[in-house]
C-alpha cells in the first residue's frame, strides 16, 4: 500500500484527503516507476484543489513532483533505476512551439490527470526530464511550472540577452525563477513588490532595484525613470488585468510582455493604443516542452544556481500549505514532502 493526497468533489482545501491506494503497478514498455520524494505548490495547483478549476472525484493533487526511479520498462534507455527526475507538466509537448494538443490540461498531472501527490507513480518517460545533478528533491520540484515558465518567458521565447532589463511582477516562484535567470544572463532585474523586506531578499539575490507598488500604485512611472525613460524588454507578468495597463506602460518599444498568471482575474481592460504605438508583444505563457526543460536543467547544472525555497511542508499538510500559499508571505517557492 502507498499513500496519496486526493481531493474530493467539489473542490475546496477541507476536501483534500490522505488516502491508502495500491501501489503503482511495474513498468510496462516506455515507463518507469518513480517514488516521489517531494512537490511544489503552483497557483494552478491552488485553483484545482479550491474547486475553481474542475476536475474529477477524488483526484490525487499537485501538477510537480521530484523523486527517484526505483524501476524501468522495457525499452527505456533515457533513465536508469537510482536516477534523480523531475515530472513535466505537458507530457505530450515533448519540444516545439505549442499545439492544440496542449491548448487545455487533458494530460496535466494533478488536473486532467493523476498528480504527483503519491508515494509512487508510473508513468511514460515522457512524464519526467532528469533533475539537476546535486539538488535535493524539493528543489528540483520548483522547476517543472515555475521555473520552466520563467525560462520559457526570457529564453526560448523572449532571446533574452546580456544587458536586457526584466521587470517581475511580486516575489513569487516564477518571478524569483525569472530573477536567477536574468542574472545568469547579464540582465539587469527590476522587481515589484507591496513589502520593503521582499524587496532586499531580492536585491541580496541580485536585483538591480526594486519599487513598492503600494507606495507606488502607478509603478511604471518608476521603471520609465530606472531606465532612463526606455522601459524595461521583458516584463513577467503574473497580475493580469488588474496589473497588465501598468505592464504596457513599463514595456520599452518593440519589448515583451510575458503574461503569464491572473491573480487579479481573467476580464479587465487593456490600452490597445499604447500597446500598439510601443509595437509591443503580449504573449499568453502556459509553461514549456519537454526539450524546453531539459534545456532549462543544463543551465541550471553550468550556473551553479539553486531555487529559493521559502517554506516546506508535509504532503498531509497540503491544506495548511495552500493556506500559507494564499496568505501571499511567502517569497519564493513552498514544497511539500513526504
Amino acid at each position: 500500500m502507498m499513500q496519496s493526497i486526493k481531493l474530493k468533489n467539489p473542490g475546496g482545501l477541507e476536501h483534500i484527503y490522505v488516502a491508502n491506494d495500491l501501489e503503482s503497478n511495474a513498468p510496462e514498455k516506455g515507463e518507469i516507476k518513480v517514488k516521489i520524494h517531494a512537490s511544489s505548490l503552483n497557483y494552478h495547483d491552488y485553483l484545482v484543489a479550491s474547486g475553481a478549476m474542475e476536475t474529477a472525484q477524488d483526484r490525487v493533487l499537485l501538477s510537480d513532483g521530484a523523486g527517484v526511479v526505483v524501476a524501468v520498462g522495457e525499452g527505456v534507455t533515457e533513465f536508469s533505476v537510482g536516477d534523480n527526475v523531475v515530472s513535466t507538466f505537458f507530457p505530450q509537448w515533448q519540444s516545439g512551439q505549442a499545439n492544440a494538443d496542449v491548448g487545455n490540461f487533458s494530460q496535466t498531472p494533478g488536473d486532467g490527470a493523476e498528480g504527483l501527490a503519491a508515494e509512487y507513480v508510473t508513468r511514460a518517460t515522457s512524464a519526467f526530464t532528469l533533475a539537476p545533478q546535486g539538488w535535493s528533491h524539493e528543489e528540483s520540484a520548483t522547476i517543472t511550472t515555475a521555473g520552466l515558465t520563467a525560462w520559457r518567458a526570457l529564453v526560448t521565447d523572449g532571446n533574452l540577452k546580456a544587458g536586457d532589463t526584466i521587470v517581475t511582477l511580486g516575489t513569487g516562484g516564477v518571478s524569483i525563477a525569472a530573477l536567477q535567470i536574468g542574472k545568469m544572463f547579464g540582465a539587469k532585474v527590476i522587481v515589484t513588490s507591496s513589502s520593503n523586506e521582499k524587496i532586499e531578499k531580492a536585491k541580496a539575490l541580485g536585483a538591480f532595484a526594486g519599487i513598492n507598488y503600494k507606495e507606488h500604485p502607478e509603478w511604471a512611472k518608476e521603471v520609465l525613470a530606472i531606465t532612463k525613460g526606455k522601459g524595461a524588454d521583458h516584463v513577467i507578468e503574473v497580475g493580469g488585468p488588474g496589473t497588465l495597463a501598468q505592464s504596457v506602460e513599463a514595456v520599452a518599444v518593440g519589448g515583451k510582455i510575458s503574461l503569464i498568471g491572473v491573480l487579479t482575474g481573467f476580464a479587465g481592460e487593456l490600452p490597445i493604443g499604447v500597446l500598439m504605438f510601443k509595437q509591443a508583444r503580449l504573449q499568453g505563457m502556459l509553461v514549456g516542452s519537454r526539450s524546453d526543460q531539459q534545456d532549462y536543467v543544463r543551465a541550471l547544472e553550468s550556473n551553479n544556481i539553486r531555487p529559493v525555497v521559502d517554506k516546506v511542508f508535509k504532503y498531509k499538510e497540503l491544506g495548511k500549505a495552500f493556506e500559507h500559499q494564499i496568505n501571499g508571505a511567502h517569497f519564493g517557492k513552498i514544497c511539500v514532502q513526504w
